[in-house]
């Protein structure tokens, strides 16, 4: 999407590879689980000095600012999951808040000890996913997650634009967007804005 990327020694960027098995779920929903996991660990090192929240469907937020991102790849039968997390340093000028741990006031974690503590809550959250289901992983992201109500825009792949209110998620993790006319849209795929 032409966004520059920069990484600065002090933060997290870490890739791990999900094979996937013939009985799994949907590959799509394995960005619901990273974010799960993510989201657990946050929060413990947040220890609720900040607000940790999950923006549809696996950005991370700290008081509103963008704190992580994964990005998810699809290679035959194997998923390539990219982690971003902004531990000591954040960039700055973007068109969008962004935060990092230490500029919210905590001492930023060492990105070793931090992935291993991440790569623990990803295996806990991926046999979730594979022996009991979708619906553990919703659950989770829906109580980590922006609440009901919040405001929303959607930048969809055609160009056009949807705003509305979370309605919560899809039983295969898309987002339901209630739109003004009260109806509801579901989206499987967009780049979310909190409005």
């Amino acid at each position: 999407m032409g966004r520059g990327w920069h990484s600065p020694i002090g933060n997290l960027y870490a890739t791990t590879l999900v094979r996937l098995q013939p009985h799994d779920p949907a590959a799509a929903t394995l960005a619901l689980v990273a974010a799960v996991a993510l989201h657990e660990v946050l929060t413990a090192y947040a220890a609720d000095t900040c607000a940790i929240v999950i923006k549809w469907p696996n950005d991370l937020l700290a008081n509103g600012a963008k704190l992580a991102g994964i990005l998810l790849e699809r290679a035959n039968d194997a998923v390539v999951i990219g982690i971003g997390v902004n531990l000591g340093f954040h960039p700055v000028g973007l068109d969008r808040p962004v935060t990092s741990l230490a500029a919210q006031g905590l001492d930023a974690p060492d990105p070793h000890y931090f992935c291993e503590d991440l790569a623990r809550a990803f295996a806990h959250w991926l046999a979730q996913w594979r022996n009991i289901g979708v619906a553990a992983i919703r659950q989770a992201w829906l109580r980590g997650g922006h609440p009901a109500g919040t405001a929303l825009t959607a930048n969809l792949g055609d160009g056009s634009s949807v705003e509305g209110l979370f309605d919560g998620l899809e039983p295969d993790g898309a987002l339901r967007l209630r739109l003004a006319d009260r109806t509801v849209r579901v989206i499987h795929a967009a780049d979310v804005f909190l409005i």
